[in-house]
């Protein structure tokens, strides 16, 4: 049977719904949004959280999100012989993967994504802010050698401003991947996050689990988390 590829449906009717309803870009899609994982975030907000509850609830968090990440990836016809004998008509993934981690919070959310994607490849990438320029700067990159063949899930738990997603994004497509072949994946983002990568980057997809208010003068997220490394590395 020759291969074709498959559109699949990328988003529940809730994630569709709260993309109209907050004029979020057509890119951006959310978890479906649950008593359960309203739940899940209020645990991981709470500056009262422990360490371990962080790491237990974030960490669940992540892996709904990468499973969610994972659905929007393309797929091709595949046959397959059952231990019966009879023959299943399914799916298979078009190409090869690998995760792609914004340190240092997006470290986080590599297991969760190792835990789904057996002998998955993951590259790092460092952006901090130039002091001269306020921009940010790529300080180091590390890519598996072949991730121009790729489709790439780009980790970062906090999406606020934005800078550091879309130069990441500039950064691989440098090295020849396809913006509409990478998959942002945060826990949380700002609006004005959203339509800044989005404004440069419309045909890369966000996966992000709760978008929030907005940004503070010191453009932290609100009603955010506090700095997800600091709760998540440090005791």
């Amino acid at each position: 049977m020759p291969s074709q590829t498959i559109t699949v449906s990328p988003a529940p009717q809730a994630t569709l719904a709260q993309n109209t309803d907050r004029n979020i870009p057509p890119n951006v899609y959310t978890l479906p949004q649950t008593a359960q994982l309203e739940a899940l975030y209020t645990i991981i907000r709470n500056k009262e959280t422990s360490r371990g509850d962080f790491l237990f609830y974030s960490d669940r968090i992540i892996r709904l999100l990468v499973e969610e990440g994972l659905n929007h990836l393309p797929v091709v016809n595949k046959v397959v012989e059952t231990p019966t004998g009879a023959t299943y008509e399914g799916v298979g993934f078009q190409g090869k993967i690998c995760g792609v981690s914004i340190l240092r919070a997006g470290e986080a959310m590599e297991a969760g994504l190792r835990e789904v994607c057996r002998s998955v490849r993951i590259g790092k990438i460092l952006i901090q802010r130039d002091e001269e320029t306020a921009q940010p700067k790529l300080f180091y990159s590390k890519f598996p050698s072949d991730i121009a063949q790729r489709y790439v899930l780009l980790l970062d738990p906090m999406l606020a401003t934005g800078g550091s997603a879309i130069k990441a994004v500039e950064v691989l497509i440098e090295h020849g991947v396809p913006a509409e072949r990478i998959i942002f994946i945060n826990l949380i983002a700002a609006p004005e996050g959203l339509t800044n990568f989005c404004t440069k980057y419309p045909t890369t997809k966000i996966i992000t689990g709760w978008i929030d208010e907005g940004l503070n003068e010191r453009a932290y997220i609100i009603p955010g988390l506090g700095d997800f490394g600091e709760r998540r590395y440090c005791v």
